[in-house]
C-alpha cells in the first residue's frame, strides 16, 4: 500500500466533514490559500495547530498524522520470521549438542540420530512459511 500523504488526508477529512477549504480555514484561523497549500503538500500547518485540526475532524492527532490503514490491507506477518529463526536455532542447538556429546562419548547412536532428526525437522519447518508467500 502506498502511504497516504498528509495533504491528501486533510483533503479527505475535510470532504468527509462536508467542509470547503474556506470553512476549514476560518475554523483554523488561516487563509483558504494556506489550506490549499496543505492539501497540495506545498506546506504544513504549524505543529501547535495540529490538536485543533484533529479536533475539527474529530480524530486523534496520531490518526491525523499517520492516517488509517486501508481496509483491504493485510496485516503484516511479523511472527513468521521469528518462528523461522527460532526453529533454525533449535536445529543448530541439536547439532551442537550431538557433536559435543559424541566427542565426550556421552550419547548413544540412537539418541544422536533422534536429536539430529528433530533438528532436521526444525529446519524443514523453518522453510515452510517461505513456500506459502
Amino acid at each position: 500500500m502506498e502511504r497516504e500523504t498528509f495533504g491528501k488526508r486533510i483533503a479527505d477529512l475535510r470532504r468527509e466533514n462536508g467542509m470547503t477549504q474556506l470553512e476549514l480555514a476560518e475554523k483554523m484561523g488561516v487563509t483558504d490559500k494556506a489550506v490549499s497549500k496543505w492539501e497540495r503538500n506545498l506546506s504544513l500547518p504549524d505543529a501547535g495547530s495540529l490538536p485543533r485540526l484533529a479536533e475539527i475532524f474529530q480524530v486523534s492527532v496520531d490518526e491525523l498524522m499517520q492516517g488509517k490503514a486501508e481496509e483491504n490491507e493485510k496485516p503484516k506477518k511479523c511472527a513468521a520470521p521469528i518462528v523461522s529463526l527460532a526453529l533454525k536455532g533449535i536445529a543448530l542447538a541439536m547439532g551442537v549438542a550431538v557433536a559435543a556429546l559424541s566427542a565426550l562419548n556421552e550419547i548413544e547412536t540412537n539418541a544422536a540420530i533422534r536429536l539430529l532428526g528433530m533438528g532436521l525437522a526444525c529446519l524443514a519447518a523453518a522453510e515452510l512459511p517461505k513456500t506459502e508467500r
